[in-house]
């Protein structure tokens, strides 16, 4: 007996061990993800600071992490709501509408598309997959010309609509959709129809909420997507009405001059909807997959 214990070991030091190893495991991991995470807010901390600071402080010392509260004042924020710079107000409200409508319409219907690519089998499915495959390694910049041709003809240039149809249903989001939705259960299905449910019940009754963490990852990444777009909306709108956040922002730096403090101001402000969606939905990822199978 005190052989084999001298040979195996104490099990009680092994455990110890195991535990003392898995601490350092945990330490070492919160001192990393600490470290990213610092390197990742320091950009938004220069950003801030900024906007709080004259432009010609700006241009004298550049961007920097040092406090000047005898400078630092809310100047810059209450020019971008008022006088000649009051049209940010506007630009934030087309980005909004614009933002809501297209993540709105995108995630809904690249839901419907990847859910029917995965559940049902129809002639031409594979070939459906494979184009929407191959849009997805097309560089976006090479569809802006066709696009473009595309809303002349159909005559809603500079319309929110000429924005927000031609990527009505983005490719990675179908593929997203289509992978997630393999992993649902059919037994589900069959149970659903026994019952006498529809394909339409049983889509928005069942699989939806079990599509839950799916919907909550996309709409995030729709949304940041549709709200940092630049060059379409730059390429498809032509009037100052219909002008968005991110082309706005842009039009302060002008070779006739920098408005760098007004930018850092607006770029703050322009933060906040993103994380607003984020903190909405991030409950979303550890929801359970069976939530919509559970009969409360």
């Amino acid at each position: 007996m005190n052989y084999q214990i001298e040979k195996n070991g104490n099990p009680f030091e092994i455990k110890e061990k195991k535990l003392q190893k898995g601490k350092w495991a945990r330490v070492i991991t919160f001192l990393m993800l600490l470290f990213f995470s610092i390197f990742a807010l320091v950009p938004f901390y220069f950003m801030l600071v900024s906007s709080f600071k004259p432009g010609s402080e700006l241009i004298r010392y550049g961007i920097n992490l040092k406090l000047q509260p005898e400078i630092m004042s809310l100047k810059n924020y209450f020019l971008l709501f008022t006088g000649k710079e009051g049209i940010y107000l506007h630009w934030y409200k087309n980005s909004v509408l614009i933002t809501f409508f297209q993540t709105l319409v995108a995630v809904f219907l690249s839901a419907a598309v990847g859910y029917g690519l995965a559940i049902y089998r129809f002639r031409g499915r594979n070939l459906i997959f494979i184009t929407v495959l191959i849009v997805m390694m097309v560089p976006i910049e090479i569809l802006m010309l066709p696009l473009y041709e595309l809303i002349v003809r159909l005559r809603i240039i500079d319309t929110y609509a000429g924005v927000i149809l031609p990527f009505a249903v983005p490719p990675f989001a179908v593929f997203f959709f289509r992978q997630y939705a393999l992993g649902l259960p059919r037994d589900l299905l069959d149970a659903g129809r026994i019952d006498g449910c529809s394909e339409y019940g049983i889509y928005f009754k069942i699989m939806m909420p079990l599509m839950k963490p799916a919907f909550g990852a996309i709409i995030i990444l729709q949304a940041m997507f549709s709200w940092n777009s630049l060059v379409w909306p730059l390429i498809a709108l032509r009037s100052n009405e219909h002008m968005t956040l991110p082309i706005g922002l842009s039009s302060l730096i002008t070779p006739y001059g920098h408005n760098y403090d007004m930018l850092m101001a607006g770029a703050v402000l322009s933060v906040l909807p993103i994380i607003i969606i984020y903190i909405l939905n991030q409950k979303a990822f550890i929801s359970g997959l069976t939530i919509g199978a559970i009969k409360e």
